[in-house]
């Protein structure tokens, strides 16, 4: 059965070219062009993943990623023209797993919806829950969720992806060039506080999941390493 792409978008001229190039790869596609249908479409239909503009009419693209991702773990990728970097990291922190900026190739989109779909397929072939390495961390990479001792992390893609690498090789020393790739699987220029601030909001959850318990540590000058107690 072909995997369905829900594309949102209120341009013509792209959603039927973003429809062509898909059915011609193999997807079966449902366009929307109002962003205040999607949340009801999606909780009714469902999707394999969702190409989703930022202005939209009805209601714009950030608040429908932070609504979808409030009740499905369908993968999301941002098409916009708004290239300014404070938009492409909130998208990416409300949970989007991609971001593509207008004008694009419609083979990028594509190549970009494979990968994506690929990312989650291999997910959803290892076990449904594969447990981290110690402290009591559990990673379900099917539902990209994180759980400590039972305690649902609340993780962002982005979360999930640096935890994931962090706690793969506990004790070793990730410098945030490694970890930016790990979090970004493109070639985009992001800065380092960016690491910062993941980092910050990943120990964030972490403590209020189980107070008093430090897993990633800071080295300084370097960068960070998952070290249970």
């Amino acid at each position: 059965m072909a995997e369905r792409i829900l594309i949102v978008e209120d341009e013509d001229r792209i959603a039927d070219v973003l429809h062509d190039y898909l059915v011609s790869n193999g997807y079966d596609t449902h366009r929307l062009a109002r962003g205040d249908e999607v949340e009801a479409w999606m909780r009714q239909n469902g999707a394999d993943l969702v190409l989703l503009d930022l202005m939209l009419p009805g209601r714009n693209g950030l608040d429908i990623c932070k609504a979808l991702k409030s009740f499905s773990d369908t993968a999301i990728i941002i098409i916009t023209a708004r290239v300014e970097e404070i938009d492409r990291l909130l998208g990416l922190e409300l949970g989007a797993d991609d971001y593509i900026c207008k004008p694009f190739s419609p083979r990028e989109v594509v190549a970009r919806v494979k990968a994506v779909l690929r990312r989650t397929r291999g997910a959803q072939a290892s076990a449904d829950a594969a447990p981290g390495p110690a402290g009591g961390l559990l990673l379900d990479e099917a539902g990209w969720r994180a759980t400590i001792d039972g305690r649902d992390l609340g993780l962002t893609a982005v979360e999930f992806q640096l935890l994931r690498v962090l706690s793969s090789q506990p004790g070793r020393i990730f410098t945030r060039e490694k970890l930016m790739d790990a979090m970004y699987n493109d070639e985009r220029v992001v800065a380092d506080r960016t690491v910062d601030s993941h980092i910050k909001k990943l120990r964030r959850k972490i403590a209020d999941a189980v107070p008093g318990r430090e897993l990633i540590h800071s080295v300084y000058g370097v960068g960070y390493k998952f070290e249970p107690e």
